[in-house]
């Protein structure tokens, strides 16, 4: 579509119009369908749920409970052969090929029961490509057909491939700050390009945290945006992880993490080693346990033989005797 622009000429503004339409869609994405419905992290008011769900489908990404549903979906599964979009499936699968899989095409809302409650939102979930239309004629009809393919168009795809990325190399490429159960990475050139979304494994490691880069140098513009509507009423309970949850599970503090055998070799074959003691020492106390049982259960069915055997033989005895009924007795 970017293309037909050969034919209508390209202005100065369409780029600019381009820009606005990219970030601005962005942030909708982002703090709308990211860190709000799908981990409601802070609070919006009706209207303004309603606001960033609108805003967010025009980007074109299917329904705001198709699209928070299903990343409910991979946190729950990260990594795993169950996730719907894991990065051990293939970078294309994991940037886009999910999306376009039938299997997929149609909203689980038993993974999103909380806002698919809400009638609007199942209006506009059914109705997902009205707002990209919308907004597609609106540009046209504001700014020409040049506004239409640069403005529109191509701020969409750009739009898509950023937030997909999120999806394919924040699970491959980046640097881990904390052990997690998956392969999620942090990345400060995704992190600008996605407005803060690239402190992918802060994500993973805290997911109700409405600031995703926890510390100043991690640069986070969609919660440094959701700041400024609290400030003035739009959004309130911002969520923030606890300082103890910062401390936890640091990879150079030598828990274990595939990671830290490249950086800190040292820290990581001491982890494995204490994870080998306590294993052992597992094993010997299991062990243990099941012995414990045998001998239980050995001696009670010893018991029981004993106890079945005297039945037998004072049963046979009283038989022998004349006069006495067995069955009676």
């Amino acid at each position: 579509m970017p293309l037909a622009a050969i034919w209508t000429g390209v202005r100065p503004r369409d780029f600019v119009i381009c820009a606005v339409l990219l970030f601005g869609r962005m942030f909708f994405i982002t703090a709308g369908y990211h860190r709000y419905f799908a981990h409601r992290s802070y609070k919006l008011g009706r209207v303004m749920q309603f606001i960033m769900a609108f805003g967010a489908m025009t980007s074109s990404q299917k329904g705001v409970l198709w699209w928070s549903g299903y990343h409910r979906h991979h946190h729950r599964y990260s990594d795993l052969q169950e996730d719907i979009h894991s990065p051990k499936k293939g970078f294309w699968w994991s940037h886009m090929g999910w999306i376009m899989c039938a299997k997929y095409h149609k909203p689980d809302h038993s993974l999103i029961p909380d806002f698919a409650k809400y009638p609007e939102l199942r209006f506009l979930d059914r109705f997902w490509a009205l707002p990209p239309v919308i907004l597609a004629v609106s540009v046209l009809l504001l700014w020409g057909w040049s506004a239409l393919w640069i403005g529109f168009f191509l701020s969409t795809v750009l739009l898509w491939h950023s937030t997909f990325f999120i999806n394919s190399l924040a699970h491959v490429f980046g640097r881990r700050r904390y052990v997690t159960t998956d392969t999620s990475r942090n990345s400060l050139l995704l992190a600008l390009l996605t407005m803060g979304e690239g402190w992918h494994n802060n994500h993973h490691h805290y997911q109700a945290s409405v600031n995703q880069g926890f510390f100043w140098w991690e640069i986070d513009v969609t919660y440094y945006i959701l700041k400024g509507l609290e400030f003035f009423g739009l959004a309130h309970d911002l969520r923030k992880p606890p300082a103890a949850a910062l401390k936890r599970n640091l990879i150079r503090d030598g828990h274990l993490d595939i990671g830290m055998l490249k950086d800190l070799p040292g820290k990581a074959l001491d982890a494995i080693a204490q994870t080998a003691q306590h294993t052992k020492e597992r094993i010997v106390e299991a062990t243990q346990q099941v012995a414990g049982s045998i001998a239980t259960t050995a001696q009670q069915t010893k018991d029981r033989l004993v106890e079945a055997t005297q039945e037998a033989a004072e049963s046979l005895a009283g038989a022998g005797r004349p006069g006495i009924d067995p069955v009676a007795r």
